[in-house]
């Protein structure tokens, strides 16, 4: 029976990509199996290939301090990335080697099965949302097949770009209300309003009402 081990386990052995020979940790990810909230980033880092754990080198610590400011500690949620070992100097994550990874990234969601997913930069956006740009959408509360998606800037953003520190902050406070909401819907089972034609989201997406 899969589970949450045994994909770790596999992600740990794996060899589908050129990544493999030259991480020195893969990063499965981590986070309780019932997790109501499960954040997906792009990459593992130096410190995350150090520690073969997600979101512990300086954007992590920020990370840390957005779920507090949102009434979240880091062991509620689940945090993975959409590949699962750093690409070398920390550069952009190709699309073979996301294509490689997406197999995991499939497995941890279904086993997982989140109320509300947060897309943590634009490349692990693009899985939800490809035809948007996340400077439109941020913070943006959608389902998309069943499931809740708010696509948000990556923590690192802010440490690079401290113009965007304010909106990452104002985004992440937001979250307790999308939870909030999505629990809402699915215990009444209320469908969403649909989004607008000119709202850009994919196919089968709708925005929520509540943002």
């Amino acid at each position: 029976m899969d589970d949450l081990k045994q994909v770790a386990a596999e992600v740990k052995g794996c060899k589908l990509c050129g990544l493999a020979g030259t991480r020195k940790n893969a990063v499965p990810g981590e986070g309780p199996a019932n997790a109501q909230i499960m954040l997906i980033g792009e990459g593992p880092g130096f410190h995350e290939d150090q520690q073969g754990r997600p979101f512990v080198g300086p954007s992590g610590e920020f990370l840390n301090e957005l779920l507090a400011s949102a009434g979240f500690k880091r062991s509620e949620v689940f945090i993975a990335n959409v590949v699962k070992c750093r690409p070398p100097g920390n550069r952009d994550p190709m699309p073979e080697e996301i294509s490689a990874c997406s197999g995991y990234l499939d497995r941890q969601i279904a086993l997982i099965n989140p109320q509300v997913i947060v897309t943590l930069g634009r490349y692990s956006m693009a899985r939800w949302f490809p035809r948007d740009k996340i400077s439109a959408i941020h913070g943006r509360a959608r389902r998309i097949d069943g499931r809740i998606v708010v696509a948000m800037f990556h923590p690192a953003a802010a440490l690079h770009q401290p113009a965007l520190r304010q909106a990452i902050e104002d985004d992440f406070r937001r979250l307790k209300d999308i939870v909030a909401e999505a629990q809402k819907q699915q215990e009444e089972k209320k469908p969403s309003k649909p989004v607008a034609e000119d709202g850009g989201a994919a196919g089968g997406a709708e925005q929520l009402s509540l943002f």
